[in-house]
C-alpha cells in the first residue's frame, strides 16, 4: 500500500514537471508570436511611414500639369524675340531686366525673361480677367520678392499663367492651389541661370512707355553683368 503511494507521488510530481514544462513551451511560443507580430507591425509602420512620407514630399513638389522646357539659350540681344511659348518661359532676352512688381498694363517680353533668368516668377493674366482677380494675383507680390504681375496681349492656354524659367502652369483662377505651390517651387529657384541676381535697379517700364519714350528704358547707370 505504502509502495502504491510512494509510485503516485512520484507519478505526481512528474506530471506536474511535465504540466510546468509544457505551460513554459507555450508561454515561450505566445512571447515569439507577440514579439514577431510586433517587429511585423513596427516594420509596417516604418515602410508605411516612409512611403506616406515619399508621397507627401512627391505632392509637395508636384504641380500638376505643370510643363517643363528645356535648353534654353540666354543671350543678351537688343531687339525683341519671338520666343516659342506664350507667354515666354526663356530665351534669349535683353541685357535689362524687368523690376519685380505689380504692372497694370503689359510688358517687353525680352525684359521680363530676363527677370525670369534672375529667379522671378511672372504671373501673368488676360486683359478681360475679372477685376477681383486681378487684385488677388496683385497681392502675390509683397516687396522684395521675386514676383512680376502683369497682364499679357499675346496668346495665352488659359486666363491666368504662371512661369518661371523653364517652368509653366495654366491656371483657370487664382485660387487654384496649384498657384501658391508653384510660386513656392520655384521662386527664386537655385536651378535658374542667374539664382541671386538682382530683380530690381533696372526696367520698371511697360513695354507702352518704352515705346512712348522711344525706347530709352532709362536705366543709364544699370550693371549689366546681370
Amino acid at each position: 500500500m505504502g509502495n502504491k503511494s510512494t509510485e503516485s507521488a512520484a507519478q505526481r510530481r512528474r506530471k506536474k514537471a511535465e504540466e510546468r514544462r509544457a505551460q513554459r513551451i507555450r508561454e515561450e511560443r505566445r512571447r515569439k508570436i507577440v514579439r514577431t507580430t510586433g517587429v511585423s507591425a513596427a516594420v509596417v509602420l516604418v515602410l508605411g511611414g516612409v512611403a506616406f512620407a515619399g508621397y507627401m514630399e512627391y505632392q509637395r513638389r508636384t504641380v500638376e500639369g505643370l510643363q517643363e522646357f528645356e535648353g534654353l539659350t540666354n543671350t543678351h540681344v537688343e531687339e525683341d524675340v519671338d520666343y516659342e511659348q506664350s507667354p515666354p518661359v526663356g530665351g534669349d532676352h535683353h541685357a535689362a531686366w524687368q523690376n519685380c512688381g505689380v504692372y497694370t498694363e503689359p510688358l517687353r517680353d525680352v525684359h521680363a525673361v530676363h527677370s525670369l533668368e534672375h529667379g522671378a516668377v511672372w504671373i501673368t493674366y488676360r486683359p478681360d480677367l475679372p477685376e477681383e482677380q486681378v487684385e488677388q494675383l496683385n497681392e502675390l507680390y509683397t516687396p522684395g520678392s521675386y514676383v512680376v504681375v502683369s497682364p499679357y496681349e499675346g496668346d495665352m492656354p488659359s486666363p491666368i499663367v504662371a512661369s518661371a524659367w523653364g517652368r509653366q502652369v495654366a491656371l483657370d483662377t487664382p485660387a487654384d492651389e496649384r498657384l501658391g505651390k508653384f510660386l513656392r517651387l520655384y521662386e527664386q529657384h537655385p536651378g535658374v541661370p542667374e539664382p541671386g541676381a538682382r530683380c530690381d535697379g533696372a526696367v520698371g517700364m511697360t513695354a507702352a512707355e518704352i515705346e512712348a519714350a522711344g525706347g530709352d528704358i532709362g536705366v543709364p547707370g544699370m550693371d549689366n553683368g546681370g
